[in-house]
């Protein structure tokens, strides 16, 4: 007999909240597992799929299960997969969204998840189960923003990094990384750190510590009136890679960055290239309704005419992150997960970040979670565990 497996479900488009209820248990295909999940991480893209995943997501096929961020227990292995055994731990993301899957099997939101074993990393005895569900979407976010040809293009994580500068290369290579104590933000820092990179990055002051102890060289405080100075003189003698922003702003910070490095240093390397995570943060009303829509493809197309001007104008080219797909498993992200992610948790290279804010335990639980992440978090991620 089949564990019996339950859900929190969306029964429909622009439903809140959430409904716990009986889910069927899937058994794994080919290159698939299945875990006894241990604990959920909490996205605002999870809720903000809630109310516009009709926009977002138009694929999707309800009654769906949301959730990218698991971690827990190898359950079932799938016919041809030699990565993992039964009893093992393991973290990553769960793709139910994604429109190679669109499968309710493979969200995160219940007790037994599918998970294909290349979006999967194994979690060394020392990190807890709440503290791995915190990798899922900030790894593949801030993997594929650095990583991946159409964006920063970065070289690969390694363990342990390689040298920075290079054998034979002039100067050490810098990237900024705006927005380093974020969910998103936490990982790229520790990411580009990995590939051999100098991370210059932003928080708030009270988390500078923090972001320096991911790896990030020099934190910067994103309300100084000087911050653009202070990121230009950061990079005096180093070949600067271009930028990874989170926040409000940040793209516009960072553009501004290479605008005056290559106004004063034209003889130095520099990437005119800024990779768009996110934002302002947005709050439940403004993404709920006809006007939610709205204010959401407003907001979007007003970014994407903004940034095609100051391209024309400057060279500079902001790109927002728009996964493109993420199952491949020849993907930067599958790289990441496969080749990078596992030793380095091991050996501590990589730490889970930011640290889980446990909200309570079960999916009765998840409800609350996705309110709780609605009014923000700082340096933290809202997780729940699962019994």
């Amino acid at each position: 007999m089949p564990p019996k497996n339950q859900a929190a479900w969306i029964p429909a488009k622009k439903v809140v909240p959430l409904t716990v209820g009986d889910a069927p248990y899937t058994r794994p295909g080919p290159g698939q597992i299945v875990i006894k999940n241990g604990a959920v991480g909490i996205n605002p893209f999870d809720w903000v799929l809630q109310y516009q995943g009709a926009m977002l997501a138009s694929h999707l096929k309800y009654p769906m299960v949301l959730g990218s961020d698991v971690a827990g227990t190898v359950v079932e292995v799938g016919p041809d997969v030699t990565r993992f055994k039964v009893g093992d731990r393991v973290a990553g993301a769960a793709v139910s969204i994604a429109k190679e899957s669109n499968d309710p099997a493979e969200g995160a939101f219940q007790l037994y998840t599918v998970l294909r074993q290349h979006m999967v990393a194994p979690v060394p005895d020392h990190i807890t189960d709440e503290q791995a569900a915190v990798l899922g979407l900030g790894v593949g976010t801030a993997a594929y923003g650095l990583f991946h040809k159409d964006y920063l293009a970065l070289d690969l994580p390694q363990v342990p990094p390689p040298p920075n500068p290079q054998p034979g290369k002039k100067y050490p290579r810098a990237l900024i990384v705006t927005g380093g104590a974020s969910s998103v933000g936490t990982c790229a820092v520790q990411l580009a750190a990995s590939a051999g990179y100098e991370v210059l990055s932003t928080s708030s002051p009270k988390n500078f510590a923090y972001v320096k102890g991911l790896g990030a060289s020099r934190v910067f405080d994103y309300n100084s009136p000087t911050l653009v100075a202070d990121l230009v003189r950061a990079l005096e003698g180093r070949e600067l890679a271009g930028a990874f922003t989170v926040g409000a702003n940040a793209d516009a910070v960072c553009a501004e960055v290479i605008k005056e490095r290559l106004s004063q240093t034209p003889e130095l390397p520099t990437r005119k290239f800024v990779a768009l995570a996110g934002g302002a943060r947005r709050s439940p009303e403004s993404v709920r309704g006809f006007l939610g829509t709205y204010r959401v493809m407003s907001g979007m197309m007003g970014m994407m005419g903004r940034n095609a001007v100051n391209k024309m104008l400057t060279g500079i080219e902001v790109k927002f992150i728009m996964i493109v797909g993420l199952v491949d498993p020849k993907s930067c992200v599958s790289r990441v997960y496969l080749d990078y992610l596992g030793p380095a948790l091991a050996t501590g290279q990589f730490v889970p970040a930011p640290p889980p804010l446990v909200v309570g335990r079960g999916l009765d639980q998840i409800n609350e979670a996705l309110e709780r992440n609605q009014k923000g978090v700082s340096a933290k991620k809202i997780v729940v565990s699962l019994p």
